[in-house]
């Protein structure tokens, strides 16, 4: 079963028809959300869908549950992922609207739960991050972009802060010394706790606004600006989990280019 987490701007899925919903109960907690299945289109796969902030958008980046709500897509048969992000472009070609399948990630982020393997009466477990993300995975979210005709980046590097508070230029400029392209607050520890539960988990990230220090964001950035670029292009996202899930592309909205 595929499963699909949303974020920012992502609380629910365009031509998802909903069959039911399920509250799942987990070791580590209460998960972001009740999971929602249905369908796409004419697609015959039943997916599932969380929305990692809550469908209120209530649960701020660190504090979101990442280990219940991995637990729980787990435990009811997902084994493929593919988290929905949307993040701040530090590289200059990363501009606003730019769709991108990131192929590495650099953890920032502090005092979240990392791991379901905390020792005690657990054997230590280590897992390979060397490729943290599924490649056959990103592969399907490439062929889907593909065919509907979506411009996507194939690659890039994910810095993942503490949040919710946005970052300085000062660390941006460090970011972008360490490697990073973008920059977002929900990519780890979700793509490890994937891994130690060995599921295909990619994602799929939209740049909404360039990150602090750069370009239009020189002096501030404009959560007004973010919000309209998430209006414009995330239908391009809705499109691309569309083909993923085999009930093709949709239309572009009237007007669209």
């Amino acid at each position: 079963m595929l499963a699909i987490i949303g974020g920012t701007g992502l609380y629910h899925l365009t031509g998802m028809v909903a069959t039911h919903r399920k509250v799942v109960r987990t070791p580590y907690g209460e998960p972001s959300g009740a999971l929602t299945y249905g369908r796409i289109g004419e697609g015959e796969e039943e997916i599932v869908f969380l929305a990692r902030h809550g469908y209120g958008h209530t649960i701020a980046p660190h504090r979101i549950n990442y280990r219940a709500n991995l637990w729980a897509l787990h435990e009811v048969g997902a084994r493929r992922i593919v988290s929905v992000a949307t993040v701040g472009g530090i590289s200059e070609s990363f501009v606003p609207g730019t769709i991108v399948v990131p192929d590495q990630i650099i953890d920032y982020t502090t005092n979240r739960d990392q791991t379901f393997f905390e020792g005690g009466d657990q054997s230590v477990v280590h897992v390979d991050m060397t490729q943290p993300y599924s490649e056959a995975m990103r592969r399907e979210l490439l062929a889907a972009a593909l065919g509907c005709g979506i411009a996507v980046v194939d690659g890039g590097v994910y810095g993942c802060t503490q949040g919710p508070r946005l970052e300085t230029a000062a660390e941006i400029r460090r970011m972008g010394r360490d490697g990073c392209d973008m920059v977002g607050m929900t990519g780890m520890p979700e793509a490890a706790l994937a891994r130690e539960l060995q599921l295909d988990y990619a994602a799929l990230c939209l740049v909404t606004n360039a990150a602090a220090g750069q370009g239009a964001s020189t002096t501030e950035i404009s959560l007004g600006g973010m919000r309209d670029v998430v209006d414009v292009s995330m239908h391009e996202v809705h499109r691309i989990l569309g083909a993923v899930v085999g009930s093709g592309c949709g239309s572009r909205p009237a007007g669209s280019a």
